[in-house]
């Protein structure tokens, strides 16, 4: 008999509809495969298991009218949970517990889903590879002398591990997706301002994005569906209404048309990747899309721009952790100015503080104009790349990553290598559109390789309808790895 954790949400819901089992069944499942597996992953950040079968005892609601009923998720430690410690994976946010939740933890459980613990990441979601954590690597179920990808790993190794059914992350330049690529699950990114950031800790405000890892699809499009929606205590979300995405996902997708850059396919990009992802568009065609290459000439410039822009509002973002209110304070503070610094200066990873002096310097006097505001010009070039291609196709397919997933320490001392692993995601945050990784092969030596899928701004429903066909069709997304 197949164990509960291995399934899928939607199959859950079923047997949870029925009455063949209860939430506190699919918990003990998820348990019982972290005691197993989780020494070794190293995925998760914490777990308070007697809270988890506590709240499974006091679900209330009613099945048909609560879309995750019973179904146990995982957070990224970047998302405020009430009283539940939240630290981004940093020293300097060490013993803080938020006083509030974020609005996407309020859906969740106004929607019966049951909060198990938070995900490993790397620092404020500062990196590629989940191994700039406070608490340590997180690792691929694959391999694992491989990283998950990042910063979103725990989540997409948790999943792709069946030590979860789904979880939340983030995304600011592909921090679902290439995780979900390495890790072969599926990882969605909305559109900007479809999912309220609210209490979500910033990384980059005007890129970051919640979203989700999930086994397949259909579990993205129902935990979408869940969480979507807008909110007045976030700026910059739009009020524009939820589609019901778990049923139009399965229209089929006949007369599609779909652009495939060709700047994606550029010298770099590993060659078992190039043929699973041409193979994955030849798949597409014969369920009746039309593929046709395209060309997005500002492509080459994104990873430049989004360092600048990211690392420029990082650096105002992370202003705030001064060891004042809450969080690590160092003891070694002979006056304010020195409490300041040495609390930033022990706090702070490596990587937290290339990130905030680079940001600092591209937004000093002197340089303000030749980085950070010519960085704002292109990324409007950029943006209308895409929205050229987008008057005449309905999404666009590119491969996730360059590569799948590399060892743990190959690109952790070079930053400019690691940096690159975003180069096929990042325009999809610095221009605010939809975006969904899904499994379409593996390499020689048995490690996932991710189809990236973009769409129109707040039209998930294609890349996801895109998305649900291809993966029917295929096996890949039932393959889990063997720990």
């Amino acid at each position: 008999m197949m164990e509960l954790n291995s399934l899928t949400a939607h199959e859950l819901l079923v047997l949870l509809k029925k009455g063949d089992i209860l939430p506190i069944d699919i918990c003990n499942s998820i348990l019982k495969a972290v005691d197993k597996k989780e020494k070794k992953l190293h995925a998760l950040a914490t777990l308070d298991k007697d809270k988890v079968i506590e709240r499974c005892a006091a679900l209330k609601g009613k099945m048909d009218l609560q879309s995750l009923w019973g179904l146990p998720i995982f957070i990224k430690d970047n998302i405020c949970v009430r009283g539940e410690l939240t630290t981004c994976c940093s020293r300097i946010l060490n013993g803080f517990r938020p006083p509030y939740d974020a609005t996407v933890i309020d859906k969740l459980k106004r929607n019966g889903a049951v909060l198990m613990g938070k995900t490993n990441m790397d620092e404020f979601a500062f990196g590629s590879s989940t191994e700039t954590s406070f608490y340590g690597t997180t690792r691929n179920p694959w391999d694992m002398e491989r990283v998950p990808g990042g910063s979103s790993g725990g989540s997409a190794a948790c999943v792709a591990a069946d030590e979860a059914i789904f979880a939340l992350g983030s995304d600011t330049g592909g921090s679902i997706r290439q995780p979900a690529s390495l890790c072969g699950v599926v990882g969605l990114k909305p559109t900007y301002g479809r999912v309220s950031r609210y209490g979500l800790i910033a990384f980059a405000s005007s890129l970051d994005q919640i979203g989700t890892l999930t086994k397949d699809v259909e579990d993205a499009a129902i935990l979408l569906r869940a969480i979507a929606g807008y909110d007045e205590m976030d700026s910059t979300s739009v009020d524009t209404p939820v589609p019901d995405y778990p049923s139009l996902i399965k229209k089929d997708i006949k007369g599609i048309k779909i652009g495939v850059p060709k700047e994606y396919f550029i010298e770099g990009v590993d060659g078992e990747v190039k043929d699973a992802v041409r193979e994955a568009i030849e798949e597409i065609k014969r369920l009746g899309a039309v593929c046709e290459e395209v060309s997005l000439p500002h492509t080459r410039y994104a990873v430049s721009v989004y360092y600048l822009l990211a690392t420029s509002e990082a650096s105002s973002n992370l202003a705030r952790f001064d060891g004042v209110q809450y969080g690590y304070s160092s003891a070694r503070a002979g006056s304010v100015i020195d409490m300041h610094k040495n609390t930033r200066k022990e706090g702070f990873g490596d990587e937290a503080k290339r990130r905030i002096i680079l940001g600092t310097f591209a937004l000093s006097s002197g340089y303000y104009e030749a980085y950070y505001l010519r960085a704002l010009k292109v990324r409007t070039l950029i943006k209308k790349d895409f929205d050229d291609v987008f008057k005449r196709y309905d999404a666009i397919i590119t491969p996730t990553s360059p590569t799948a997933a590399f060892k743990i320490g190959e690109k952790i001392k070079d930053p400019l290598t690691m940096y690159l692993s975003d180069i096929f995601t990042i325009s999809a945050n610095l221009t605010g559109i939809p975006g969904v990784s899904i499994p379409c092969g593996f390499t020689r030596n048995s490690l996932p390789i991710g189809l990236q899928i973009l769409g129109k701004a707040f039209d998930e429903e294609a890349i996801l309808r895109i998305a649900y066909s291809y993966e029917q069709a295929t096996e890949w997304h039932s393959r889990r790895p063997e720990l």
